[in-house]
C-alpha cells in the first residue's frame, strides 16, 4: 500500500505500535492505514477529522471488559456481543467513525476489494504471458 501510495506521490509515513509520538503522527495524517493486529489500538482521538481510514484488521474480542471499554458508546453492538459471547473489533477504535471523514467497515471493508485486486493482477498478468507468444506466432 506504501509503493502504491508512493508511486502516485503521496507522502507517505510508516510506523509501527513502538513509534515515538505516534498519536501526533497519526494525527497528521489525511489518510491513515491501520493494520496494527490489536483491537482498538488507533484511538479515536489520534484520527485528524475528516481523515480517511482504511482499518486492515479484523480482531476477535471475548474478554467482556475489553468489549465494554471498546464498545460504551455502541449499546446495540455490546449487547450483541453479550449475547454471542464474541464480537469483532478492528484496529482502530470504533469512537474514530465519529471523528474520521470515511472509514472502512470492520469486517468485509477490505476484503471485497483485495479480492478484486487479486483478480485484476492475475488478469493482467495472464495477458502480459500472453502477449509475447501471440507476437511471436504473428512473425513466423
Amino acid at each position: 500500500m506504501a509503493l502504491l501510495l508512493m508511486h502516485a506521490n503521496a507522502t507517505v509515513t510508516i510506523c509501527h505500535s513502538k513509534t515515538r509520538d505516534l498519536p501526533e503522527t497519526v494525527r497528521r495524517a489525511d489518510i491513515v492505514v491501520a493494520a496494527m493486529g490489536k483491537a482498538g489500538f488507533v484511538q479515536a482521538d489520534w484520527i485528524r477529522p475528516g481523515a480517511t481510514v482504511i482499518d486492515v484488521g479484523t480482531n476477535k474480542v471475548t474478554s467482556p471488559t475489553e468489549a465494554e471499554s471498546l464498545l460504551r458508546n455502541f449499546p446495540d453492538r455490546l449487547e450483541k456481543f453479550r449475547a454471542k459471547g464474541h464480537v469483532l473489533i478492528g484496529d482502530v477504535h470504533p469512537d474514530a467513525g465519529h471523528t474520521a471523514g470515511a472509514l472502512s467497515p470492520v469486517p468485509g471493508g477490505v476484503g471485497p476489494m483485495t479480492i478484486t485486486m487479486l483478480m485484476s493482477n492475475t488478469v493482467k498478468a495472464a495477458r502480459l504471458r500472453r502477449a509475447p507468444a501471440a507476437s511471436q506466432a504473428g512473425a513466423r
